[in-house]
């Protein structure tokens, strides 16, 4: 009999595969025969480990996930209707839509207020159905939109599908070198008053090359912490030439993008991968190098997959969290012999070939270029029944598996952070384009302001149907007197 909980792993990986849709915070429900309760336990526990909430049998509403065991698989159903096939990139789009309402109503608060009608806004993120959304939702607000996205980050039928709305689309999965330094330099030349970024890459491109270009800038919102540091270390040295407003920053990002995307995405497309190589996460020894918001949400689903999970981090503040959160702390070289290593840094060479090759396998989760120190020249192709698994190589020299040749997993192994994790990002970097226009800020490195912040948060919980409760009278009227209540009715 296959283990359960290896099925219930297999089950909650292809509804997430099948939808890219997220499973911390959806209603799940499972139901199975009496052979079956096994199998259906592992599922439920999985589930809930993973941050779902188990309803009962009458729940109803469009984000309850059924899951109906038989045997070794399941049916799926959402909303009451089996899970069907997105179809094409068009097809894709039009279903990330749907599950994007606070991204939807926060560009109507932009197109109705007017902000963006006429600026051209240039957007560079990895290129995906939840991008091209934010793209066109940014053109439905009146803005004049291109986009661009890294060779190695580019759906090409997505960015054809975004072509057939009318947006310009500067993106090549088959420029390299030269020709893509060209293209991202062509681009920047089209001329913008906002550019959305993702790792900064191409904001630091202007700097370094067409510096003129960026005097022409309202400014940047900036969607990562790897795209931040290098910011922030130039306006440390007097060398940045724009507003940049930290979107990363703001508690509707990284408090559930880096948390529940990221972890979610980068361990599942970790887990399907190295599935074709006949390995598990399932007692698995992984060694997570840095325990930022990335390592957090990265341990916590390969624990509730039922991995062993250690973490090397230089931080002492985070090795502290991290001690508390019941993992076992030290140093990298110390914990990484046969275990999986992960790399949650966003920092270049932070996985040595000598930690490579005391490893078993090694994968980047969020990442920049190099986070690895690969010789390419040493990967060969894993294959599995005569034929090449992509994303999946060798490094002969060390007998070490490497996962997508050190690239960010979830970005080119798989479609990224689920839908809804996004569509709050996203929506925070409306929020942000709005207050950058609005504001007109002066050059540096700003926060989103908490009530632009606490805006998103509230108008989430109002489209997705989350209740929030409401303070009596009484202790509001309490929380305004300043007076300890300790001391009163006493005498000196």
């Amino acid at each position: 009999m296959t283990d359960p909980h290896a099925t219930a792993e297999r089950i909650l990986r292809r509804f997430a595969r099948d939808t890219n849709l997220l499973i911390a915070g959806r209603p799940v429900r499972v139901s199975a025969e009496a052979d079956d309760t096994a199998t259906a336990l592992a599922v439920a526990g999985m589930a809930r480990a993973l941050g779902a909430r188990l309803v009962e049998d009458d729940a109803t509403g469009p984000d309850v996930l059924d899951i109906d065991i038989q045997g070794d698989d399941a049916s799926l159903a959402l909303g009451g209707r089996p899970l069907a096939s997105r179809g094409d990139a068009a097809g894709r789009l039009e279903f990330a839509r749907a599950h994007m309402p606070v991204s939807t109503a926060l560009a109507a608060e932009l197109a109705s207020a007017g902000t963006v009608a006429g600026l051209r806004i240039g957007v560079s993120m990895t290129l995906e159905p939840k991008t091209a959304n934010l793209a066109l939702l940014l053109v439905d607000a009146g803005a004049e939109v291109a986009v661009y996205a890294h060779p190695d980050e580019t759906d090409a039928a997505v960015a054809d599908a975004l072509r057939a709305h009318g947006v310009p689309v500067d993106a090549d999965p088959t420029l390299a070198g030269p020709a893509e330094r060209d293209a991202a330099l062509a681009w920047l030349g089209r001329g913008f008053d906002v550019v959305v970024d993702d790792g900064s890459h191409l904001v630091r491109l202007a700097h370094e090359a067409a510096p003129d270009l960026v005097d022409g800038w309202i400014g940047v919102t900036e969607e990562t912490t790897s795209g931040l540091t290098p910011l922030r270390a130039m306006a440390a040295a007097g060398l940045l030439g724009t507003p940049v407003i930290a979107v990363n920053d703001a508690a509707t990002k990284t408090g559930f993008d880096n948390r529940y995307g990221t972890g979610q995405s980068c361990v599942f497309a970790i887990a399907d991968l190295i599935e074709q190589a006949d390995v598990t996460v399932r007692d698995l020894p992984v060694l997570i190098i840095g325990y930022g918001p990335v390592g957090v949400g990265v341990a916590a689903h390969l624990g509730a997959l039922g991995a062993h999970v250690t973490v090397a981090e230089i931080d002492p503040l985070r090795a502290l969290l991290a001690a508390h959160d019941g993992y076992e702390v030290g140093r990298a070289e110390d914990l990484a012999s046969g275990a999986l290593i992960i790399s949650c840094t966003g920092v270049a060479g932070t996985v040595t070939r000598e930690l490579i090759e005391l490893g078993s396998i090694v994968a980047v989760a969020g990442g920049v270029p190099g986070e690895v120190d690969l010789d390419e020249a040493a990967l060969e192709p894993v294959e599995v029944g005569g034929r090449a698994v992509a994303h999946l190589d060798v490094d002969v020299e060390r007998g070490t598996l490497i996962l997508d040749r050190g690239g960010c997993i979830n970005v080119t192994a798989a479609e990224g952070n689920p839908i809804e994790i996004m569509d709050l990002s996203f929506a925070t970097q409306l929020a942000a384009v709005r207050r950058l226009v609005e504001t007109r800020p002066a050059v540096g490195v700003h926060a989103l302001d908490d009530a632009a912040v606490a805006h998103v948060a509230a108008t989430a919980a109002l489209v997705r149907g989350i209740p929030t409760d409401t303070a009596p009278a009484a202790s509001a009227a309490a929380s305004s007197d300043w007076r300890s209540r300790r001391y009163r009715g006493t005498s000196a």
